[in-house]
């Protein structure tokens, strides 16, 4: 089976493409128009990761409970819930 990640509407490369220059920035990457073969796997990976963990964010939520094991005690509880699609 062939991939087609191709852009077919010119609207949405022009978004993606400033996604992408906005992530870089976030990251401290300088991305140019075009071609950008000299970047390191580093600096492409870390924007590539930026613009995925805009796109999916995770949730975090913070409760208080009693303590199970020293009665009296309130503990703070963190639950991280993160949402693919």
């Amino acid at each position: 089976m062939k991939s087609n990640n191709q852009i077919n509407i010119p609207e949405a490369r022009e978004a993606m493409d400033k996604f992408k220059m906005q992530a870089a920035s976030e990251v401290g990457v300088n991305l140019k128009q075009g071609y950008n073969g000299d970047l390191t796997s580093r600096e492409a990976g870390s924007v590539g990761g930026q613009m995925v963990k805009k796109m999916c964010p995770k949730q975090t939520i913070t409760c208080e409970r009693k303590n199970r094991i020293a009665e009296g005690h309130v503990q703070n509880v963190q639950y991280i819930v993160s949402f693919t699609i």
